[in-house]
């Protein structure tokens, strides 16, 4: 397994191992993380990862500094998965000169959900992105479905620029009680990884609660009293169209049921389709 810490070193490896399918990552790596290489070794090409941690896409109040990077361990994780080429470069390699120009995504999917509560997370997340799909030109790339809603911008991302990328929908792997497995996991203590999983039975209860007929404002209501009572501070949760997220859809459109609350000092993201 090649590890590669800068863009001329990558270019000339391309040559010989040129459409990888490619799972972006900010290392800190898990068994979710695993599964997407496990996906990309499907398409029969050669696997990339890339490990970068993206100032871009923190807000200022964001564990940017903290974030943990474990970049041996991360690499031996991926060559036991098989992964071919590990692009890891740092600050400097990536981001030579300040990153005056962006990507901005579309407010109308943008804005809401995660948007609203991280403002210009979305423009960091596809700056960096297009600029790893510059820097690799992959074939295909993975992207995991916990968080969905960068999944849809992505995709609708490569839709708009007509990049000749085929974007991978992975379904969210998680731990025996439903928690969905994540880096900010490990900031959990022992009490509140217990309580964790409470989010994804609720967005489960929320859903089974708008398929009995309850109005999808009572079941948000209802569904972040729930959560608060455990302890938790809810951002959102809701019930969304899978397609575009628009809060307005028919009854039988499939759906996807959304989900971010801090336990404790750790902020969790899940969701559900459904």
């Amino acid at each position: 397994m090649q590890i590669i810490e800068d863009m001329q070193t990558l270019r000339a490896a391309l040559k010989s191992s040129p459409g990888v399918a490619l799972v972006p990552t900010m290392g800190n790596l898990h068994e979710g993380h695993l599964a997407l290489i496990g996906r990309a070794r499907q398409e029969g090409r050669p696997v990339a990862a890339s490990i970068f941690v993206n100032r871009l896409q923190f807000g200022p109040r964001e564990d940017f500094n903290t974030y943990p990077r474990t970049l041996q361990r991360d690499c031996d994780m991926l060559k036991k998965a098989g992964c071919d080429l590990v692009f890891a470069p740092g600050e400097a390699a990536f981001y030579p000169a300040p990153q005056t120009f962006r990507v901005e995504p579309d407010p109308a999917l943008a804005d809401l959900l995660e948007g609203e509560f991280r403002p210009g997370f979305f423009g960091g997340v596809c700056t960096v992105v297009m600029k790893l799909f510059c820097a690799l030109q992959p074939a295909a790339a993975v992207f995991g479905k916990k968080d969905y809603q960068q999944l849809r911008i992505v995709q609708r991302m490569v839709e708009q620029f007509a990049l000749p990328i085929e974007i991978i929908a992975h379904d969210t792997i998680r731990a025996p009680d439903g928690l969905a497995l994540s880096s900010r996991n490990g900031y959990l203590n022992a009490a509140e990884r217990d309580e964790a999983s409470r989010l994804h039975r609720t967005l489960l209860w929320m859903a089974g609660r708008l398929a009995a007929g309850e109005t999808l404002d009572a079941v948000e209501r209802e569904g972040a009293a729930q959560l608060r009572a455990h302890g938790w501070q809810p951002d959102y949760l809701t019930l969304r169209r899978r397609t575009d997220l628009s809060r307005t859809f028919a009854r039988g459109e499939p759906l996807v049921a959304l989900g971010a609350a801090r336990l404790g000092s750790t902020r969790l993201i899940d969701s559900v389709e459904v």
